[in-house]
């Protein structure tokens, strides 16, 4: 039987959320609280929280150890505890806008190596819908459990965080059936969209924030983001217009590095680097690609967040407990990948004190306590010596390599590399790839956004 459609915030209202309805955002608040399940709390999808304090941390210079501010907002304190909400609401929200979806009606699927399926077993419980996500195996025992708790149904594909085609070919074997819906976070435009401008403005506005008051001169002078779905790393393309100096920095896994030598392979920087480009990457606006290595990800992970490695960030390093408190709560394996992208872009483009690099914490811990326990099994548990020799072997001896820029030959062999997987695979044209080569095509696809909430403020 079809139900009465349920809506949640606009972009601008998830940018702002002050322009929120005040009995609204009072009910929101209270749910947050109360009842994380309520529909109510869509409209807590936000990056600002109470106050309307953005959710960041400037990391310590004494733990990145170089002279340039970076700067990490972080998901955690979205509805599911990572940013991925946002996307897959967005998403939702857009189709059924569109009308191509109903609850009651249609059961829609969110293809997923993690946090995107939370989010959608989330959105989608919370928007009425009958809600699958599609899932390789190897992923981490507490992604699977967050789904069952959000009341979504989860369907396991063959491998880890790399194995995308898997889930591709389960979701076409998936359509065959009339009432589904697949939202395809690697294909639909709404995620590009969030994160253009809910994610790219949040960013502009703390930092000019933050030169206000001394840190950095109030521009970002880089915005550095692993590639997953290529959501996250379009507020770079928000960025560079607000900040024409700025660097639009993406990531990928030495283990898996398909966008710096059409490379392959397994890795474990659980949300990112799938083999393939996504159709909403604007890999064409990038400046520069770099590698992270997916065990020093997780090595470091666990000195930023077991207890030992916390006390020796306090007592050796000189970091304030109430920072190392808070790092320790806000980082994922995706994270430090981040983080450490970051300080090779600071080492790489030669950033001083007064330049500001931005990146982002997409999820937290506690979707990797089974990941530090392999850990612990594979190489004992953690104690200064090794807190000691992680810091400064992986931290602060981050090398300037596995870097390309974004010269014009390899801006274009970055975005050849879509063919293979959208128009060969995935029934896109030549002629819609073709498009997508001027910047115009993506200025479009931004200015869609004030007529999609003019269109939801009307639907409400």
């Amino acid at each position: 039987m079809p139900k009465k459609p349920i809506w949640g915030p606009t972009y601008e209202e998830m940018l702002h959320p002050e322009t929120i309805d005040p009995a609204r955002r009072k009910t929101a608040l209270a749910a947050r609280e109360n009842d994380p399940l309520d529909p109510a709390n869509l409209y807590n999808i936000t990056w600002r929280q109470y106050e309307n304090r953005v959710s960041h941390v400037v990391m310590p210079k004494e733990l990145t150890g170089v002279d340039a501010n970076i700067v990490c907002i972080y998901g955690r304190d979205f509805p599911t505890g990572s940013h991925k909400v946002g996307a897959t609401y967005s998403v939702t929200m857009e189709t059924q806008l569109a009308g191509e979806i109903q609850p009651g009606i249609h059961t829609i699927v969110f293809p997923s190596t993690g946090n995107y399926g939370i989010g959608g077993a989330w959105a989608g419980g919370r928007m009425g819908y009958d809600t699958v996500v599609v899932l390789p195996e190897l992923m981490s025992a507490e992604r699977f459990e967050k789904i069952s708790y959000f009341g979504a149904r989860c369907i396991k594909t063959p491998g880890c965080e790399s194995s995308v085609k898997e889930i591709y070919d389960k979701c076409w074997e998936l359509r065959k059936d009339p009432r589904v819906r697949v939202l395809n976070q690697f294909e639909v435009m709404a995620n590009y969209r969030f994160h253009y401008f809910c994610t790219g403005n949040t960013v502009k506005e703390l930092v000019e924030r933050l030169g206000r008051e001394g840190v950095g001169d109030g521009r970002c002078a880089a915005f550095v983001s692993a590639m997953g779905s290529g959501g996250t790393i379009a507020a770079g393309d928000r960025l560079k217009q607000a900040f024409p100096e700025a660097k639009i920095v993406g990531l990928e896994p030495v283990q898996c590095p398909t966008l710096y030598s059409n490379g392959y392979g397994d890795h474990d920087i659980q949300g990112i680097g799938d083999k393939h480009v996504t159709w909403i990457h604007n890999v064409l606006n990038m400046d520069a690609l770099m590698c992270v290595d997916d065990m020093e990800s997780k090595l470091l992970l666990q000195v930023l967040t077991d207890l030992k490695g916390k006390e020796y960030l306090a007592a050796r390093v000189g970091v304030k407990e109430d920072a190392v408190n808070l790092i320790s709560s806000v980082f994922g394996i995706s994270g430090v990948c981040n983080l450490l992208g970051a300080i090779k872009t600071a080492k790489y483009y030669r950033l001083g004190p007064r330049d500001t690099v931005v990146t982002v914490l997409t999820d937290a811990i506690d979707r990797y306590w089974s990941v530090m326990a392999n850990l612990d099994e594979r190489f004992g548990r953690l104690d200064e010596v090794k807190a000691a020799s992680r810091l400064h072997g992986i931290l602060y001896g981050q090398k300037t390599d596995y870097i390309q820029e974004g010269t014009v030959n390899n801006r274009d062999r970055w975005f050849n590399l879509k063919y293979y997987t959208w128009v060969e695979q995935q029934g896109k044209t030549v002629e819609e790839l073709n498009a997508q080569r001027s910047q115009e095509w993506w200025r479009e696809q931004q200015a869609l956004v004030p007529e999609i909430d003019r269109r939801l403020r009307q639907r409400r």
